[in-house]
């Protein structure tokens, strides 16, 4: 089975082919991350015109590398929620376009459950249920994976998403946008233990996160630096910064997993890339045993492959949508 994913929910635009979920034929991208640079973060009015441009020609891109046509097409997957709504309206009403002069089946598909799935294109033999960690710029989410459409939050941020807050520092730090991945780099030349940061929990809620504390500390320290005339080693407060993220990060999924009796982890979101992170997990999984699945860093920003992988499991559990289909966004990745 053939489905074609179309994926508009930030600043990427992006269509792939994937055949019965799995196995990727092709996958088209067209990065507006340069644009946005000069203004350091995603302007949405932007990002929405250049979708709008882009997509028809990164959908055609996506056909024609997978050696295929609409008619050989078994269904239309696109993300619909969440994101950045004028973005979004661009990428449901090309599939609902494309839907309606092929009368191919019409999928929406959650952008969480879309990052989750991308592990399926790296991973075949990962199965459900198991426990994921999803984090982006947008959001950071423990899910309880039960069946490949049916998911159950055990944790969530409770303000800023891990993936804001590292942008967030780096802009503080002087960084160029994306920062997540220039606080990454730089982290590797600092000292972890330097710089003594706020380790937030949230009463009542152990698998819970709080990001935002943490993301003013390192403002504030930025500033009372520089009101006193000192230096900061920026490489230092980076690594700093970054052993704190993946202790909180980490330390919540593996006690997630523990009490709920998991022995899969799964990684997923544009923060997965982070090597930190990366490393932090793997080291917790294998000294509880636990098994540990991540994706390539190619499939780990917004793409259209894993918009297609999970569309095809939500056309095989019988979910569809009609011409009523609207973007969302802001939606939990339960609905």
């Amino acid at each position: 089975m053939l489905i074609l994913g179309i994926e508009s929910s930030c600043d990427e635009t992006a269509a792939a082919v994937v055949e019965d979920g799995r196995r990727v034929l092709s996958n088209a991208i067209a990065s507006q991350v340069e644009e946005h640079r000069k203004y350091g973060g995603v302007v949405p009015e932007i990002a929405s015109r250049r979708h709008a441009e882009a997509i028809s020609g990164v959908v055609d891109r996506a056909l024609s590398e997978a050696g295929v046509t609409l008619a050989d097409i078994d269904g239309i997957a696109v993300t619909y929620a969440p994101g950045l709504i004028g973005a979004l309206l661009v990428g449901v009403s090309f599939a609902k376009g494309l839907a309606l002069s092929t009368g191919k089946p019409l999928i929406p598909v959650h952008h969480l459950r879309s990052h989750i799935a991308a592990n399926y294109l790296a991973h075949p033999d990962l199965q459900p249920p198991f426990l994921c960690l999803v984090v982006s710029g947008g959001h950071s989410h423990i899910v309880r994976v039960e069946d490949y459409t049916r998911f159950e939050v055990i944790g969530r941020t409770r303000d800023d998403a891990a993936g804001e807050c590292y942008d967030k520092a780096a802009r503080a730090m002087g960084m160029p946008y994306p920062g997540g991945v220039a606080l990454d780099k730089l982290a590797h030349e600092g000292d972890p233990t330097a710089y003594v940061l706020p380790r937030p929990r949230v009463e009542g809620s152990p698998y819970d996160f709080s990001f935002s504390g943490l993301k003013t500390a390192v403002i504030n320290r930025l500033h009372n630096a520089e009101q006193k005339g000192e230096t900061v080693n920026k490489a230092d407060l980076c690594a700093s910064f970054q052993h704190t993220v993946t202790e909180l990060l980490v330390g919540n999924t593996v006690a997630a997993a523990r009490d709920i009796g998991a022995d899969t982890i799964v990684l997923a979101g544009g923060v997965s890339a982070n090597s930190g992170l990366r490393a932090g997990m793997e080291a917790a999984c294998a000294d509880r045993g636990y098994r540990l699945y991540a994706p390539p860093l190619s499939l780990c920003g917004d793409n259209g492959a894993m918009v297609a992988a999970q569309g095809y499991y939500e056309l095989l559990g019988g979910r569809t949508a009609g011409m009523e289909l609207n973007a969302v966004a802001s939606l939990p990745i339960t609905e």
